[in-house]
C-alpha cells in the first residue's frame, strides 16, 4: 500500500487565476492545515477547444473571450518553476493533470511524482498510453464516465503496469449532494479490485467527503479556493482555508477511529476484564 493514511490532495484547479502570488498563498494553507499533495491542471488550450468556442463572447477581468481567459489561467514555464520550487521548499508534493499530450511531454521535465487522469480526459486513449508509459503512481478521476470508459482506462494502465488509483467523481460544479452516489466507490473497488478515492466538486461542504472515507475511499481530491468570490465557475465548488482546515482534523480523525480491522485486547481493557471475569458460576 502506498499510503498508511487517507491520501489527501489540494486542488487549486484554476482557482489561481493565473496569478502566482496566489498560487505560492494557496500552497501555503494547504501545507499548514497538513494536505499529502497539491494539484494544479496544464492545457494546451488551442489545442483542446475548438476555434468557434475560444473566439465566443465571455466577460472576465482579462478580456471578452473564452480565449482571452483561458490563456491568462495558464502558466509559462518560467513560473511553474517558481511555482514547483515554492512547494519543494515547504515539502508538499505538487503534480499536475494534463489535458494534452504536448502538456503532458511538457510537464515531464520537472519530475513530479504523481500523475492525475482529469475525468474529461478519461477517454483520451492516446493521452492515458502516455500518461501509462511513465509509470508514475496515477490518480484516475471517473466523472462523466460510463463503467465501459473506466474499463478501457483500467486496461491501459494495467497493459503498461502503471500503478493507479479510481477517485470516484460527479462533474458538476457545483455538484449536488443527491448526486453524490458514494456507494459506488465500493462498487468501483469491487469491480476493477483497485483502491478508490473520492474528488469532491460539492458546494462548499464537506459533509460527503467524510462519509466518502466512512466507506474506504483512500484518497480524497477536493478544490480549493482562498476566497470563493474570485473570478471563476469553479469558485463556489471549493472550500475556503477554515473548510480545507476543518476537512483534513476530520479525515485524520476518521483514520484514527477506523482502525485496522484487526482484532485484540488493549491494554486499556486489561484492568477491567481483571475485575469483570473474576468468577463465573
Amino acid at each position: 500500500m502506498l499510503f498508511n493514511m487517507v491520501f489527501i490532495i489540494a486542488e487549486l484547479g484554476t482557482n489561481h487565476m493565473g496569478d502566482v502570488k496566489i498560487t505560492k498563498q494557496m500552497i501555503d494553507v494547504a501545507k499548514s492545515a497538513g494536505c499529502d499533495a497539491v494539484k494544479l491542471q496544464k492545457k494546451n488550450v488551442e489545442k483542446i477547444y475548438t476555434k468557434e468556442f475560444l473566439d465566443s463572447y465571455l466577460e472576465s477581468p482579462w478580456g471578452t473571450t473564452q480565449r482571452e481567459m483561458r490563456l491568462h489561467r495558464e502558466f509559462n514555464d518560467k513560473q511553474l518553476s517558481e511555482i514547483i520550487s515554492h512547494a519543494k521548499k515547504l515539502k508538499i508534493p505538487i503534480f499536475f493533470s494534463c489535458w494534452d499530450i504536448n502538456s503532458q511531454k511538457q510537464m515531464r521535465k520537472f519530475k513530479t511524482k504523481f500523475n492525475k487522469v482529469a475525468s474529461a480526459m478519461l477517454t483520451h486513449k492516446k493521452l492515458l498510453e502516455i500518461i501509462a508509459q511513465e509509470k508514475k503512481y496515477t490518480f484516475v478521476s471517473t466523472g462523466m464516465s460510463t463503467m465501459k470508459d473506466i474499463e478501457n482506462a483500467v486496461k491501459i494502465f494495467k497493459k503498461y503496469k502503471c500503478p493507479f488509483e479510481l477517485m470516484h467523481t460527479n462533474s458538476a460544479y457545483p455538484m449536488s449532494n443527491d448526486e453524490a452516489n458514494l456507494k459506488l466507490i465500493l462498487t468501483l473497488k469491487k469491480k476493477f479490485k483497485c483502491k478508490v478515492g473520492y474528488s469532491g466538486h460539492e458546494n462548499g461542504a464537506t459533509d460527503v467527503c467524510v462519509p466518502a472515507v466512512m466507506l474506504g475511499a483512500t484518497s480524497i481530491e477536493r478544490h480549493f479556493t482562498l476566497d470563493r468570490t474570485f473570478y471563476g465557475h469553479d469558485q463556489a465548488a471549493s472550500l475556503e482555508p477554515p473548510g480545507l482546515f476543518r476537512l483534513i482534523r476530520d479525515i485524520r480523525i476518521i483514520d484514527k477511529i477506523m482502525g485496522d480491522g484487526k482484532k485484540r485486547i488493549w491494554d486499556s481493557e486489561r484492568p477491567n476484564m481483571k475485575k469483570l471475569r473474576q468468577i463465573f458460576t
